[in-house]
């Protein structure tokens, strides 16, 4: 190819939405995705095995965020709520879930900390085990699966911060799925002129000010005058030789120390479709003792804690989620086996036996982000550490190499969809002005 003006790595929504912007300025873009596909993270399912759009990836929008709500409504994609009963299934039986008893302690001892430290620190210096052991299991609970953090990791500051200004109030789905809103971006980049290459796996860049060559896994070559390194966290954190790792020639000094001191999380995400809703139905309520018609989420203390239907739309997927650190330890697992522990959890809490659930089942995905090579984990999160990385990670190299994802975004939407769009938007603008 010839020599493009800027070489995007990734073509997950951070990179697709810089390419947008870029293109659209008058910017010769070239993409290079490790994929087949454009979309990262986000992977809405069109296939036979599942009955309507389901996403592997991203799926919520977590809030009312300008950024993800102003591009589907420039794409004419329509979202609806996704605000849903919360449910809690404990001690064999369903309740419906309002937080942990104790939570404004948390919360009033999170406000007088006056110099950060990891969660973990902070239960174990303020909820000591024996008394509140529940307590610490809850808030833990809560750092693993909603954020998928490590909690010897992840920084009191920000869970503070995220606590405060989540709105549980405004959560939305979009409409077929966040795969049309990848192929917006995708589609309005090519008709800017951007030209994106799948299947091309980076290996090496090579770089000297104001010039970029990158070398793909197959051989082939591709230079520019900047790069712009969109890809996940966890492939900017690989080891050297391990697949879908990406070396710069030279190195850049403080930047290879700065990524590692950011948190990546691991996630295991399951799609099990069934034969019908069972659990809507009379049968199941009176099994259980509860009316679940309208139930949202599902949290548990089973092997995979985390279950939630697609409600207010009827339908027979049920999804699962394990984060933190016990999806660090499904990594390698098969497909089948974590099958098998789907089937289990859902058997305990529904009280059917796994053999019955077997029948009723069509169709399974599981989505191991973690084992990705591509992805390696789920999102960022912040360590007690990540402030002082982020804004060295957030400056141009030379003006010629700048990286950009949603570890870099600093707001109240960390590791969302939002936070992606916005650093590759951002870091898009940053890249024009410095023209």
């Amino acid at each position: 190819m010839s020599k493009a003006d800027i070489l995007i790595i990734g073509a997950g929504a951070t990179g697709l939405m810089a390419a947008h912007v870029l293109s659209s300025a008058g910017k010769k873009v070239a993409v290079l995705e490790a994929r087949n596909r454009c979309g990262g993270r986000i992977h809405t399912l069109h296939n036979q095995l599942f009955s309507k759009n389901a996403e592997l990836g991203a799926e919520f929008i977590h809030g009312d965020l300008p950024v993800t709500l102003n591009l589907l409504k420039e794409a004419d994609i329509e979202y609806q709520s996704a605000v849903e009963q919360m449910m809690r299934y404990r001690d064999g039986k369903f309740t419906e879930d309002s937080g942990f008893e104790d939570w404004d302690k948390v919360v009033d001892k999170l406000a007088r900390l006056k110099k950060d430290i990891s969660i973990q620190d902070f239960l174990d210096r303020e909820f000591p085990t024996g008394e509140f052991d529940e307590l610490r299991a809850s808030v833990i609970g809560f750092v693993s699966g909603y954020d998928t953090a490590d909690p010897a990791r992840a920084s009191s500051f920000a869970l503070r911060d995220e606590w405060q200004g989540e709105d549980f109030e405004a959560q939305h789905r979009v409409k077929g799925g966040y795969g049309k809103m990848i192929k917006h971006l995708e589609d309005m980049s090519r008709r800017a002129g951007a030209k994106i290459y799948l299947n091309a796996v980076v290996k090496e860049v090579s770089w000297q000010p104001g010039n970029v060559r990158v070398a793909t896994d197959d051989g082939a070559l591709y230079e520019a005058s900047q790069l712009l390194a969109a890809m996940p966290l966890g492939v900017l954190q690989a080891n050297k030789n391990e697949r879908g790792a990406v070396t710069f020639s030279p190195a850049i000094p403080g930047y290879s120390s700065a990524l590692k001191q950011m948190g990546f999380g691991s996630i295991l995400k399951i799609l099990l479709e069934f034969s019908a809703p069972f659990w809507e139905d009379g049968e199941t309520a009176k099994r259980v003792g509860a009316n679940l018609k309208d139930m949202g989420f599902i949290l548990s203390g089973e092997i995979i804690p985390t279950w939630w239907t697609q409600s207010p739309q009827q339908s027979p997927v049920l999804t699962g989620w394990l984060g933190g650190l016990p999806a660090a330890k499904q990594k390698d697992t098969p497909p089948e086996e974590i099958l098998q522990l789907c089937l289990q959890s859902i058997a305990n809490i529904f009280k059917l036996s796994r053999d019955e659930l077997k029948n009723k089942l069509i169709a399974f995905e599981v989505a191991n982000w973690t084992a990705d090579p591509f992805t390696r984990g789920s999102y960022a999160y912040d360590t007690v550490d990540a402030a002082g990385a982020r804004k060295i990670l957030s400056e141009p190299v030379d003006n010629t190499i700048f990286f950009a994802g949603e570890y870099l975004y600093e707001g109240p939407a960390m590791g969302t969809v939002e936070a992606a769009l916005t650093s590759g938007l951002n870091t898009a603008k940053k890249i024009i002005s410095l023209a």
